[in-house]
């Protein structure tokens, strides 16, 4: 008995010191942190829980004195006061490599660590540095934000909710499968042990910290592991002040901004996925994980609702959030149930769906059981749960439902018992009517019907009402404001569970604007027909045309010893003509005529000066006249027999007997010669273009051919370019001229496809070669 007193009596002076002691610290706590006593108790009280000690020893070591032997407390050499001083100097960072750089200098050290990083958790799930000690910078800037899918010690704390340490087989002993996975990408170049961690709050995962060794670890696993976790303890919430600025969210969910040059934390609330969420229909919220010591989920915070949240249970939004799932609805806590669903969803990453499916809600003593459309997705280290009532309960607005479910229509239901009728707002819309007008029923519409249309419209009525089956229908309807609207109605029977009939339902659209656009699409149709029949119509005129004016030359002359090609190109292939023309024939005499013009302009008079030139030119060469005397007559039609064109023209005589080419020009380009691989324009003589001045005499001039020469007559669409002198492009076709080829017609169609124009212009060309 004395000696149970005498123990009982230095239990007592035992406490009545350490009570002393922890008094005597917390007066230190706040001279050092300039804190009030009531902060200063709290600190205290926290760091010796983190510490796994009672307060009276964390205050015995604090002070430096020797610890007060309390039944069972293990002695821990030094923890506390590097925990406290870690404590003090992190509190007082300016940012979160600062936090780094005070748990790693005052609580790691000791332990030879040389790096630490911290990341916090993002909404996507990814985790993004907010800060760092040890790491270069090349290493900070590679390990910024790590994606939710790369497999590392952070991600890998963070997905399990506990501490990872590698390599295996480091204090304490891995037991979670990690042995037989690849090791993860280093942070730095330390090849010694790693450990991250997870960074709570509240029970809630907000981010992760990674330690690094240059060596492997030994010793009592155990101890180093609850070190380790305080110090984590006292990351977070060194950094939470920084990354919450705003936010009672306790940090979960909220988005990071690294400030600038450094890899400091200077996280700001994000807006966008609460806007984001205010902008769905339906009733959404999101809830963060709570999960205990061994990392499995309990609950599930609600940290945000979105502005169209309906309770259940009739809750008011201010309630609901911030409050737990299992308190807001302690009947969906079984495995099977929307908990159960949740927590599937948090470790699997799958979306759960369920339709019309069964809530059981608690309001006040009373269970009531809610009909809806769940929806539950992953969101970071969390879920994203939305529903959509569909029981009935909230009838005009499941009314609404319906109707943007069959396109935005407008929607009516009318009882047969008692004649009630419901319609949505947009139905009121479609009569004109305001939302005061009483519903016009089924029956009362028919005098509205177009008279056309009412057959059609009874037969909807028919199979409705007396059998008893869906259907549909088209008619016209004068609105009560004297509109007239082509309408087309979806309607179905209502029957109770004898088959009763008891109501009919239905939607309105009104297709005036589609039946618009019909008869218009149609008469476009007709007139696109009209205009394809009439151009090609005129295609085929100017087919006729073009064979009339431009007949083919003969491709050979054998008698004469000569082979001719001819080639037009219109400037536009719709019109097939212009005012450019050639010819090559046979006179009387015996002689050839080969002539190629061009009558400025574009349009049919162009066209019809252009055949009285050219008809006018094969009338005149019959008489036996040279080509100068042929220009000179050809003038004079110009200038008094035509409507005022002008035109230029080379025309030449070639006598077959002596191979020589008698030739005059009206302001045409000069003729190309090709002898011996080489190409030259011939030297022109003088001549006015036609339709200028009347009585113009037209110099001559003749050009001596040799067996293998080839002689190009041309207008100027062949050479004529935009932005490009006449000597470059005559140099120009020169240089293509000269390349030899087997025959006369694949020279010509050489020369044409490589010599296109940009001046909206016809081209013509004649090549003649003397054949061998």
């Amino acid at each position: 008995m004395v000696i149970r007193q005498r123990q009982r009596i230095v239990e007592l002076e035992a406490r009545a010191s350490g009570a002393h002691l922890v008094d005597l610290a917390v007066g230190l706590l706040v001279a050092r942190l300039n804190a009030s006593p009531a902060d200063a108790a709290d600190q205290l009280q926290r760091l010796a829980h983190t510490a796994g000690v009672s307060p009276a020893e964390f205050a015995a070591e604090l002070l430096g004195e020797p610890r007060p032997t309390i039944a069972g407390a293990p002695a821990k050499a030094g923890a506390w006061r590097r925990l406290w001083r870690a404590t003090t100097t992190a509190d007082h960072a300016a940012d979160g490599d600062a936090v780094a750089r005070a748990v790693l200098r005052e609580g790691l050290a000791a332990h030879g660590a040389r790096a630490i990083a911290l990341w916090m958790l993002e909404p996507d799930g990814a985790l993004t540095l907010v800060g760092q000690h040890g790491l270069t910078a090349l290493d900070a800037s590679r390990w910024r934000r790590i994606p939710p899918q790369l497999d590392c010690a952070p991600t890998r704390a963070v997905a399990q909710g506990q501490p990872v340490w590698w390599p295996a087989g480091t204090p304490p002993a891995d037991e979670d499968g990690y042995a037989d996975r690849p090791p993860p990408p280093r942070l730095g170049s330390w090849a010694g042990a790693r450990a991250a961690l997870p960074l709570l709050n509240a029970g809630t995962l907000v981010g992760a910290v990674e330690i690094c060794w240059t060596r492997p670890l030994d010793g009592d696993g155990t101890r180093l592991l609850r070190e380790l976790a305080a110090l984590a303890d006292i990351c977070q919430r060194a950094l939470r002040p920084r990354v919450e600025e705003g936010d009672g969210a306790a940090g979960a969910g909220a988005g990071a901004t690294v400030a600038a040059g450094g890899g400091g934390a200077g996280r700001v609330p994000e807006a966008w996925l609460p806007a984001l969420l205010d902008g769905l229909a339906g009733s959404v919220l999101l809830a963060q994980a709570m999960r205990d010591d061994a990392g499995e989920v309990v609950d599930f915070r609600v940290t945000h609702v979105n502005r169209d949240f309906v309770d259940p249970a009739g809750l008011p939004a201010d309630e609901v959030r911030g409050a737990r799932l299992l308190d807001l609805y302690p009947l969906m806590g079984a495995d099977d149930g929307l908990f159960g669903r949740a927590v599937d969803v948090l470790g699997t990453g799958a979306p759960y769906a369920a339709d019309r499916t069964m809530l059981l809600c608690l309001v006040g003593d009373v269970i009531v059981s809610r009909e809806m459309d769940i929806r539950v997705t992953r969101h970071a280290d969390g879920v994203a749960i939305s529903w959509r009532f569909t029981d009935g309960a909230d009838a005009p607005a499941s009314l609404g439902t319906h109707v943007q479910r069959l396109g935005g229509f407008g929607g009516w239901q009318e009882d047969v018992g008692s004649g009630a009728i419901r319609w949505t707002d947009n139905t009121y819309d479609l009569f004109h009517l305001p939302r005061s007008a009483p519903p016009i029923a089924l029956e009362d519409l028919h005098p509205l019907v177009h008279a056309e249309d009412r057959d059609a419209f009874e037969h909807l009525r028919t199979a409705l009402l007396r059998l008893g089956r869906a259907a549909s229908a088209s008619f016209r309807v004068l609105l009560p404001d004297g509109g007239l609207r082509h309408w087309r109605t979806f309607a179905e029977p209502v029957t109770d569970t004898a088959g009763t009939l008891v109501a009919v339902r239905g939607v309105y659209q009104d297709l005036t604007d589609q039946y618009r656009t019909e008869l218009v699409l149609h008469a476009t149709q007709s007139q696109l027909a009209d205009s394809e029949a009439r151009a090609a119509s005129q295609h085929m005129l100017a087919l006729a045309l073009q064979k009339a004016i431009l007949p083919e030359a003969q491709p050979l002359l054998t008698t004469s010893g000569l082979a001719v090609a001819v080639r037009y190109r219109p400037a536009e292939q719709e019109s097939l003509v212009g005012g450019d023309w050639y010819d090559a024939l046979v006179l009387p005499d015996g002689q050839i005529l080969l002539a190629v013009g061009d009558v400025a302009g574009h349009s049919i008079r162009s066209v019809a000066g252009m055949t009285a030139l050219r008809n006018g030119l094969r009338g005149l060469a019959v008489t036996g006249a040279g080509p100068g005397q042929l220009l000179r007559w050809l003038n004079n039609v110009a200038c008094h027999l035509t409507d005022d064109i002008t035109a230029t023209v080379v025309c030449g005589l070639y006598r077959p007997e002596d191979r020589a080419l008698r030739w005059a020009r009206a302001g045409h380009l000069p003729p190309v010669l090709v002898r011996d691989g080489r190409a030259e324009a011939l030297p022109v003589p003088d001549g006015l273009l036609l339709g200028v001045e009347p009585d113009v005499s037209y110099e001559e001039t003749v050009t001596q051919l040799t067996p293998g020469d080839a002689l190009l007559l041309y207008t100027d669409g062949l050479v004529e370019r935009r932005g490009t002198g006449l000597d470059e492009s005559l140099r120009d076709l020169l240089r293509l001229a000269a390349a030899p080829h087997p025959d006369v017609g694949r020279r010509a169609d050489f020369l044409l496809a490589r010599c296109t124009p940009d001046t909206d212009d016809d081209t013509c060309l004649v090549i003649v070669e003397l054949l061998a």
